[in-house]
């Protein structure tokens, strides 16, 4: 897919899925600013597209807006907007009968509200260059019940999906498109406790029915189509990427 002289922001770009996107953006001729807390990754791809690291917090709206502003002021544009940042707090994320609540507060403002704060200062750039593409990030895991419950993390990816809804209708005169993943099972740093692990690896896949647990890349792979012109008739939806998982009765 061509994304020569586009601009793109891409938050969680530190590591993972964001840096996978941002990469393969950069090697479809994108400029790319990619936002995230952590230090720049080592061995940025910058080629054939511009890379922009910018090391902020989410949770800071003017930072955002900051970084935004002079992304679109150095390339003259803004074209895609990638949310894939986000917080799972495995043993402190719990239900919501015993979620300490200023946890269950700090864990909407990381993984929903960052999303207002990119989206608010995304739609008037994109409008001065006559449209745009969004692709938010929630999880398959929003879409069940848990009888491990990670309350805080499951209603804020919820919460994602009907915003990106009402992103995609408000701005459809704009020519703004707003989509959402959903990803499955995925090997990434936000899923360590699995890295050095081939035992808890082996189980999760065998509940996955393609048989292994997906990659980065192939969040990627989804997510720049949903950017691309390929999709230009695709907005307001959700894309399943999960190997099956949520097909299984």
């Amino acid at each position: 897919m061509e994304f020569s002289g586009k601009s793109a922001f891409v938050t969680g770009g530190g590591g993972g899925m964001g840096l996978n996107i941002a990469q393969d953006l950069l090697r479809g001729g994108a400029n790319v600013t990619l936002f995230d807390l952590k230090p720049a990754p080592a061995g940025l791809d910058e080629g054939p597209g511009k890379a922009t690291y910018v090391q902020g917090d989410l949770t800071d709206e003017p930072r955002v807006g900051k970084a935004m502003a002079q992304t679109f002021d150095a390339n003259g544009r803004l074209d895609y907007l990638v949310n894939a940042a986000g917080v799972l707090l495995l043993g402190q994320d719990k239900s919501l009968v015993e979620i300490d609540l200023d946890l269950w507060d700090r864990v909407l403002v990381i993984d929903l509200k960052s999303m207002v704060h990119t989206v608010r200062h995304a739609v008037p750039l994109m409008r001065k260059n006559g449209g745009g593409a969004m692709v938010h990030f929630s999880s398959v895991q929003c879409l069940r019940g848990d009888d491990q419950p990670q309350d805080g993390y499951q209603a804020s990816k919820a919460a994602m999906v009907a915003l990106s809804k009402s992103i995609a209708i408000q701005f459809a005169a704009d020519y703004i498109r707003s989509n959402v993943i959903y990803p499955g099972p995925t090997m990434t740093p936000m899923q360590a406790r699995w890295e050095n692990n081939p035992e808890a690896q082996a189980a999760v896949a065998g509940r996955v029915p393609l048989g292994r647990i997906g990659t980065s890349q192939d969040m990627s792979n989804a997510c720049l189509f949903l950017l691309s012109e390929k999709a230009s008739f695709i907005t307001g939806t959700e894309l399943i990427v999960d190997g099956g998982v949520m097909a299984k009765p």
